[in-house]
């Protein structure tokens, strides 16, 4: 049996507006939610501008050209003290690579720009019922119990 071929971890550029396009289909497939992330896609200028900005950073895992992993982070730039955190805004992985060690990959890739950036966390949301993210942040970091409010702007 051949071993499923390896996966390299891609920092996307401001010129990586296609590989950005493989990510947002895969987040649309992965969440179930193809209407957020296919229905009304952003122009090439705007997502130009969003790979270029220092507080976004867009991670893809490619495997034979193909992006099958993918995560999406933003700097917070912190007021009370000279430090920021990221926030993983979206992590997903297609299903048939799974269990590869591909999320695990991409966050570990994230740590160090994090660092350079000066923050001092990383974090990240997961739902309750998602026990494979929930044992995947639990391996990674300290779990907290929070709230999450999401409130209208008009």
């Amino acid at each position: 049996m051949a071993l499923p071929s390896p996966f390299t971890i891609h920092r996307l550029a401001a010129d990586d507006v296609a590989i950005l396009h493989g990510m947002l289909t895969l987040f649309g497939k992965a969440f179930d939610d193809v209407e957020t992330y296919d229905g009304a896609r952003p122009e090439a200028d705007y997502l130009r501008r969003l790979l270029g900005s220092d507080t976004f950073v867009a991670l893809a895992a490619l495997k034979d050209g193909a992006v099958v992993g993918g995560l999406a982070a933003y700097e917070l730039c912190k007021f009370e003290q000279s430090r920021s955190e990221f926030y993983i805004y979206d992590l997903a992985v297609d299903e048939a690579h799974r269990r590869e060690g591909i999320a695990t990959a991409l966050i570990e890739t994230l740590r160090p720009i994090a660092a350079a950036r000066g923050a001092y966390v990383i974090f990240v949301q997961a739902d309750l019922g998602d026990d494979p993210a929930i044992a995947l942040y639990s391996k990674l970091g300290t779990r907290e119990d929070v709230l999450h409010f999401d409130i209208p702007v008009s």
